[in-house]
């Protein structure tokens, strides 16, 4: 009986990770799922890393910030297991330009897995802010500092321990936020190295820079420690001994990190290890220095007291990092629906949430265009359809008729037949001339010629009233892709701008803005290729009908003449 329990509790199991988690909470009604893929398909890692401080970005692709509190002071982050609240604070949000910036703090980080997820929940008006979303929230107990220089006063520390010594200059447009702007002068930090040396002297130091030189410049100087660039390649000193390796970049994102202690000294560059040797941690001091002859910007500086892993390091950085391939984000309605994975109707919801005012009004003039122009090709080809069959049925009696060419329309008359208007037009001007009457005079060359003229005047409206409507077919071939064009064009513009002004210019934020926008481009096309084909189709049709009344005028005036005209 025991075994029975036993496989039905692991059957179940087995079962569970192929069904839908359960939502969090009902009160919130928005969340984004954010997975992090160390497997090859993502940034590979081999072991488990613990207690990583996350950078999660959230904008509007993956969380409708329509439905959150203006401060974010109702988001909340739980597990992969939608039970498990985590901890987390925000360096940013945005809800105007919807960019927010979350530090989530994991328990850990699985290796070779694209199963790493967590949940950032949204849209709960009633919530108020919990002491998990508290400034510290997002990093372990190992954290001295962690400056992100969003902060208010700019360049505080995120755990509140320290403040830079006077004024920082700071560039809103920064990694993730804002970033320091280094302009030669040290940004100065009255920092105790106690926690440190309790921790028998380990020291992880990670920090990004987007330098302008890179040939000489001093990324920190703490005490006895300094970690600076010479000719482009990162070294560590310490005392008189010295780390170097790993190659810097000019004008571009870099992350920098030593591990220090053990009598060790590691350096990784955008979190894989660059270089590694002998060198003792020295005494640190109670002053701290960042950028001291660096010109460029700096940002995410974090010091611990602890060793950290390789593969934490290449996790931190990763997340953080706005070209890695790491983090992967979906915005997740309540709807069960659309939680489970989305497809088209996730995507497509992205693309009509990002839609701007312009590209609304031009999709919607699209779709008036689209109504009428389906409306034309519908009435138009019903219309092609009766005439055909109207004008073979009366010209089947046309042929058949002898002595009684003329009083055709005294049986069965054929309303929907061009044709035979143009045939009543002909007999209304033979009846003007009493033709077919006792004792009529035959016809003369001139009255047969007035004859054809009066036919071929209603043959040229019979015309115009078969291509009524179809210059506005043409109008949406031509029009439509123009216009879908227009709302593209204009929402890129937007989108860009308000990239501009939020100062946050990775993929993630960009990618829904410029789908939307081309989503007014898809609406043209859509008006412009069933319009091209009908109007086609139609012309054919009415090229044909053309073709009959001609030659229907020659055929009926041929006859009259041969019936009635003078011998």
């Amino acid at each position: 009986m025991t075994m029975r329990k036993a496989l039905t509790a692991l059957a179940l199991a087995a079962l569970l990770p192929a069904t839908a988690h359960a939502w969090w909470n009902a009160d919130w009604s928005e969340r984004a799922k954010i997975t992090l893929n160390t497997s090859a398909q993502g940034l590979e890692t081999k072991e488990t890393a613990s207690g990583v401080a996350v950078a999660v970005r959230l904008h509007s692709g993956n969380f409708d910030f329509t439905a959150a509190k203006e401060d974010g002071s109702d988001l909340r982050v739980v597990a992969g297991d939608d039970k498990t609240p985590l901890k987390f604070s925000i360096e940013r949000f945005d809800g105007i330009n919807e960019l927010a910036v979350l530090w989530v703090q994991l328990p850990s980080v699985m290796p070779g897995s694209d199963k790493n997820q967590f949940y950032v929940y949204g849209g709960n008006p009633k919530a108020a802010a919990e002491s998990d979303g508290s400034v510290a929230g997002g990093f372990d107990a190992a954290t001295l500092i962690a400056l992100h220089f969003s902060d208010k006063p700019a360049g505080a520390d995120q755990l509140g321990a320290v403040k830079p010594q006077g004024a920082l200059a700071t560039e809103p447009n920064g990694l993730l936020a804002a970033s320091a702007k280094l302009g030669g002068e040290a940004i100065v930090y009255a920092l105790s190295d106690k926690p440190v040396v309790d921790a028998g002297n380990q020291l992880t130091v990670s920090l990004w820079v987007k330098l302008d030189d890179v040939q000489r410049a001093t990324l920190l100087n703490w005490g006895g420690l300094t970690l600076s660039l010479n000719g482009g390649k990162l070294v560590a000193r310490a005392d008189r001994a010295e780390v170097s390796g790993g190659e810097v970049p000019a004008a571009r994102w870099t992350q920098v990190a030593l591990r220090l202690g053990l009598g060790k000294a590691t350096l990784f560059v955008n979190g894989a290890q660059a270089a590694q040797g002998d060198l003792a941690t020295p005494a640190l001091g109670n002053s701290l220095r960042l950028g001291e002859g660096a010109r460029g910007l700096m940002d995410e500086v974090q010091v611990a007291a602890t060793l950290r892993s390789a593969d934490w390091l290449a996790v931190a950085a990763g997340a953080q990092g706005a070209e890695s391939k790491l983090v992967a984000s979906t915005r997740e309605a309540k709807d069960s629906a659309e939680a489970e994975g989305g497809g088209e109707h996730g995507y497509m919801g992205i693309l009509v949430k990002n839609l701007t005012v312009d590209a609304w009004v031009v999709i919607i003039i699209l779709a008036v265009m689209f109504a009428i122009a389906a409306w034309v090709m519908v009435s138009k080809s019903l219309l092609m359809s009766r005439v055909a069959k109207a004008n073979r049925s009366f010209v089947l009696r046309f042929r058949e008729a002898s002595d009684e060419l003329l009083k055709l329309e005294d049986h069965a008359p054929h309303p929907n037949s061009p044709i035979y208007r143009l045939y009543q037009a002909g007999v209304r001007e033979l009846a003007k001339r009493k033709v077919g009457e006792a004792g009529a005079k035959p016809l003369s060359g001139a009255s047969l010629d007035a004859v054809k003229a009066s036919v071929d005047a209603d043959y040229v409206r019979e015309n115009a009233q078969l291509n009524s409507g179809m210059v506005l077919l043409t109008i949406a071939i031509s029009g439509g892709p123009f216009l879908g064009l227009l709302g593209t064009v204009v929402g890129v513009m937007i989108t860009f701008a308000a990239i501009a002004a939020a100062g946050d210019v990775n993929v993630n934020a960009i990618a829904p803005g410029i789908a939307a926008a081309l989503l007014a481009t898809v609406a043209g096309l859509g008006v412009a290729i069933p319009a091209l084909f009908g109007y086609n189709w139609l012309a054919s049709q009415i090229k044909n009908a053309t073709s009959d009344m001609q030659i229907f005028i020659d055929e009926f005036i041929t006859r009259v003449a041969e019936l009635y005209g003078a011998p």
